[in-house]
């Protein structure tokens, strides 16, 4: 996969809903949430790839060592999910298209992701965005054009992704997918399930 596709990977959030401790570093399989979502990504072989840090920075810093991508410190992951998309999408901005993951989404394989990104590429042109779908659902990660959404993207405050943006638009491109794409991990007790699974 050629570099045009960019990665970007939010793992900066507090997680509060799952409680004082770290989200990201909860561990599934042996392993922290947050680096089964960044082992997908290298593994997928796109790149550049960058992780969003915030909350628990250096302990999420070093769940993700050995691993070849890159790492930025968002210093204003207090004020909200934008910051972080923001600040993410500016570190790979060069590429023509961005997958955004999420942390806490340990199901997500290769699979997916280069399923996203060859899709986006055979466009002509390139459509505002990919989203996989899931019995009808939306989910995670997307694919933006963040060229073309650039005006949308910027207007984004708090504690808001790009999901409002994608919502107000008919030209998005839906993209059937496995469950994968709408499981993610909020709660301790969700954890515990995913590991009986």
């Amino acid at each position: 996969m050629p570099d045009t596709i960019g990665i970007v990977l939010l793992a900066a959030g507090r997680g509060t809903r799952f409680g004082a401790a770290p989200k990201m570093l909860g561990s599934l399989d042996a392993k922290p949430l947050v680096r089964h979502a960044a082992e997908a990504a290298v593994d997928a072989g796109i790149g550049p790839i960058v992780v969003v840090l915030g909350a628990y920075g250096e302990a999420v810093r070093q769940a993700l060592s050995g691993l070849h991508l890159g790492v930025i410190d968002n210093p204003n992951y207090a004020e909200g999910l934008s910051t972080s998309l923001r600040c993410g999408l500016d570190a790979v901005s060069e590429t023509k298209g961005i997958i955004v993951m999420l942390g806490d989404m340990p199901r997500i394989r290769p699979a997916h992701l280069a399923h996203l990104a060859y899709t986006f590429l055979a466009f002509d042109p390139a459509p505002p965005a990919i989203v996989p779908i899931h019995g009808g659902r939306r989910g995670n990660p997307v694919l933006l054009n963040h060229r073309l959404l650039a005006p949308d993207l910027a207007s984004l405050k708090g504690d808001q992704g790009a999901g409002r943006i994608l919502a107000a638009r008919t030209d998005i491109v839906e993209l059937e997918m496995d469950a994968a794409v709408i499981f993610d991990i909020d709660t301790p007790s969700a954890l515990k399930d995913a590991a009986r699974s």
